[in-house]
Parts: C-alpha cells; sequence; structure tokens
C-alpha cells in the first residue's frame, strides 16, 4: 500500500512539473518564464516580458500580444540613442531566427499591454496570448512580479 501511495505521489509531481518549469510551446517555439510586472492603481501600460526559442530550422514572426486585461498590445523596443531612452513599436512584428534565442526583457523588446483594465497585482497572473506569423497564437500565463523588477523569480531553476 504504501508503495503504491509513493508511486502515485511521484507521479503526479511528475505531472506538475511543466507548471513549475512555467514553459509553453507552440509550433517549433519555447517561450519560457512569461512575466510582468505589479501596476499602481490606475495605470494605464504594462510591459511583458518572456524567453522565446526557435528550436526550429526557419525563422519565425512575433506578430501580436494581447490580454483580456487590456484595450490593446503591441510589440516594442526599448534602446538608447545617446542620453536618450527610446520606445518605438516594432512595425511587422519580431523575428525569431532558427536556432535563436529572442528574450523580451526590461531595456529591451518586450510587449506592451495598454489600456489596461484593472491593475495587475504581485503574486498573481495575468492571461496574455503571443501570435505568431507561423505557429500561430499561444495563450500563457505572465506571473506577476514586484512593480520594479528587472526578472522573474518564479520558477527558475
Amino acid at each position: 500500500m504504501k508503495r503504491a501511495f509513493l508511486l502515485l505521489a511521484l507521479a503526479l509531481v511528475g505531472l506538475a512539473t511543466p507548471a513549475f518549469a512555467h514553459e509553453y510551446k507552440v509550433g517549433a517555439l519555447v517561450l519560457t518564464h512569461p512575466w510582468t510586472r505589479a501596476t499602481p492603481p490606475g495605470a494605464e501600460v504594462a510591459a511583458a516580458y518572456v524567453k522565446i526559442v526557435n528550436e526550429g530550422d526557419t525563422a519565425d514572426r512575433l506578430v501580436a500580444i494581447s490580454s483580456p486585461l487590456a484595450e490593446m498590445g503591441e510589440i516594442h523596443e526599448m534602446k538608447m540613442d545617446g542620453d536618450v531612452m527610446q520606445m518605438r513599436k516594432l512595425e511587422g512584428g519580431l523575428e525569431i531566427a532558427p536556432g535563436a534565442t529572442v528574450e523580451l526583457k526590461p531595456g529591451g523588446f518586450h510587449g506592451m499591454l495598454m489600456k489596461l483594465k484593472e491593475s495587475f497585482v504581485k503574486d498573481g497572473a495575468v492571461k496574455a496570448t503571443f501570435t505568431f506569423e507561423k505557429a500561430g497564437p499561444i495563450e500563457v500565463e505572465l506571473v506577476v512580479e514586484d512593480m520594479g523588477a528587472t526578472e522573474s523569480h518564479t520558477g527558475h531553476e
């Protein structure tokens, strides 16, 4: 009886591992640790971050991001121009070359969720959909980190 219980417990832990890993796959693309920051009451924008690995042999392109908690979403790039940080919408999306890893992170590429319908609360989760030109859409849960977080601490090995 104890052995059967132990085997059942181990099987359940094995089934739970993907949730702890916070990893999603669509086509040849693997998305890991999608996250966002908590927002203050009344905030109208939030950024979405994720690491995307293209395990395939053809390029794909992140073309959209959306969430039921935002009226609209865009793919953006932040970069320094001298001493001035600039943010711009990426017309046509963001290419993920075959074999490449692209990271949406603070200070670089990111998803921008705009006209938020409610605040994002630390330790919560926000549903979002990343849409790729070839692989199509994938729904993920963005883990909500501290307002000032520079990386996700949830699910990292």
